[in-house]
């Protein structure tokens, strides 16, 4: 190889490792960005909240009730006072029979000016029951429904009734169940073609029915409590004189119970399976970006061994050329020396 090719080569060489070395330093400072990226996913999963499952327990109250004859009542509040005394708030229970409560809807057939729930015609409440033979059972029944009009406009909001009458096979007694007329009268015309209102009418019957009575900031009363410390009777000041002085109590017996807000407590688990869904979901997409990353990395990584091969290739062909150009040079001096 003669003296001027031998320099091209090196030049050559030499061009060819500074861009080796100028793609190592890309690939190395491309390697940094990935794993800046990859501490930063990293630091969102260390940073993410991991959903906690309710406990039941904090839906879970410890209820204390106590009888009064046919109340049942629930103590709500419990606030002891610093003669020793408590204050008690407590809601009264109790079951009203013989009232208008809510029945299955009906279907109204309308015939002309009449109305039919199946066979049965409906007849404006409180008129005379003309069915009946009876003068006295017409004149009892009026006066029977005449005092259901004024239970059904307390508690619903209106004086104008239907009724039809069904007989109780066990019982053999008849019972009444009531129609809105307004509800009807509303929906008259819109019939399918058989005569039927499309819309089920509202119906209600006479039955038994839970009222509740709140009793609020009874004071002065006093508990006892078991060795537990857990409250077992309660006294409530019966009678009191001019002055606010007690004079007599009456003592119930608490009764202790557990009751779980199921409706609250299944919330919460459907927020926690959705906020679990979510946060499952958020890891998924973080692994997901990590793996990538991690295999541009690889690449780079089998890139950069490639390089560092190549490199190592051309410095050992630089030293090679560069020993044939150190004998030419010791050749040519020696020609003209």
């Amino acid at each position: 190889m003669g003296m001027a090719a031998s320099q091209a080569r090196f030049l050559g060489l030499t061009a060819r490792k500074t861009n080796v070395e100028y793609e190592g330093q890309q690939i190395n400072q491309q390697r940094t960005s990935l794993s800046n990226q990859s501490a930063n996913y990293y630091n969102d999963l260390l940073g993410m909240t991991v959903p906690v499952p309710p406990s039941v327990d904090n839906y879970t109250k410890t209820v204390y009730t106590f009888e009064d004859g046919s109340l049942t009542n629930e103590i709500t509040a419990m606030i002891a006072q610093t003669d020793g005394t408590y204050t008690i708030s407590y809601l009264s229970q109790w079951q009203d029979d013989y009232v208008p409560v809510a029945a299955a809807t009906s279907i109204i057939n309308v015939q002309g000016a009449s109305y039919y729930v199946g066979a049965d015609v409906l007849r404006t409440l409180g008129e005379p029951d003309t069915t009946l033979e009876d003068q006295a059972a017409i004149d009892a029944r009026q006066k029977e429904e005449n005092a259901w009009i004024t239970q059904l406009n307390d508690k619903y909001g209106t004086t104008e009734w239907y009724v039809r009458y069904v007989t109780n096979t066990s019982t053999g007694e008849d019972v009444p169940y009531f129609y809105k007329k307004s509800e009807i009268e509303k929906n008259k015309d819109k019939t399918d073609e058989n005569g039927n209102i499309l819309s089920n009418i509202n119906c209600y019957t006479i039955g038994s029915d839970t009222k509740v009575r709140e009793v609020k900031h009874v004071t002065d009363c006093k508990v006892e409590r078991d060795s537990s410390g857990r409250f077992m009777a309660i006294s409530i000041p019966e009678e009191t004189d001019e002055e606010g002085n007690v004079l007599s109590y009456s003592t119930y017996t608490l009764t202790t119970s557990t009751i779980t807000d199921q409706d609250a407590y299944n919330d919460a688990m459907n927020e926690y399976e959705h906020e679990k869904y979510l946060y499952d979901q958020a890891i998924d997409q973080i692994n997901a970006k990590i793996e990538i990353i991690q295999a541009q990395d690889k690449n780079l990584e089998l890139r950069l061994k490639q390089l560092d091969t190549e490199q190592s290739a051309i410095q050992t062909e630089m030293d090679a050329v560069e020993k044939v150009i150190e004998k030419n040079v010791e050749s040519t001096f020696k020609t003209f020396g």
